[in-house]
């Protein structure tokens, strides 16, 4: 693949929507294709599936149940968009992949990394970020600005304690593999947080230089 791969990773606030835009909009302006995805969603399956696991209505859904929809949506989202796009030498930027799975399923729901990577990795083919961008942020922080937009989805009206181990999970994986991860603080001026994404992606993309 001639494409590069940037997903970007976090609790829910932490501010991945606005860089992401930010790193498009300097991309493209550098001449460079890119396609921007969130997950779960990304095609007409993903968005139905997408619409389930968000619903506040949906209590009591079990944690095998969550983690097999999100798979679903993810190898559909490889299979349609991910793949083609790469191999055309696109940019994908990812708003949340594989490893939202494994922190949020495999830490906070506790099904177990073993078991959720396992599943994940039939869905996506094998296929991994080049680059995983986690901003790390307090969930009492990040919290408070998801709510700032709207009422709160299945997710973020988890109790608190949900969302440190969503973060615990998150700080986990980055251990696990510290040269696919650049930790940043989700909790800086955003400005300070664009320079310091650029900088930890410009081995991948020189246009950041």
């Amino acid at each position: 693949m001639s494409g590069a791969f940037i997903a970007f990773e976090g609790i829910e606030g932490s501010g991945k929507s606005t860089q992401i835009a930010r790193l498009r909009d300097r991309l493209q302006a550098a001449g460079r294709e890119v396609v921007c995805v969130r997950e779960p969603g990304g095609t007409r399956l993903g968005d139905r599936v997408r619409s389930i696991l968000l619903d506040r209505d949906q209590v009591g859904m079990s944690p095998v149940a969550e983690m097999l929809l999100f798979a679903a949506s993810r190898a559909q989202i490889v299979r349609e968009v991910l793949r083609p796009a790469l191999e055309r030498g696109a940019v994908v930027l990812c708003d949340r992949f594989l490893h939202s799975s494994l922190s949020y399923q495999g830490h906070a729901r506790g099904l177990g990394r073993d078991r959720v990577l396992r599943v994940n990795l039939e869905a996506t083919e094998g296929l991994l970020p080049d680059r995983v961008v986690l901003l790390d942020l307090d969930p009492d922080a990040s919290l408070a600005r998801a709510l700032e937009r709207g009422a709160p989805d299945r997710f973020e009206q988890e109790a608190m304690d949900f969302h440190h181990d969503v973060r615990a999970g998150f700080l986990a994986e980055a251990e696990l593999d510290p040269d696919r991860f650049a930790v940043l603080d989700g909790g800086a001026d955003a400005d300070a947080v664009t320079t310091s994404i650029h900088a930890a992606l410009t081995d991948l993309l020189p246009e950041l230089s």
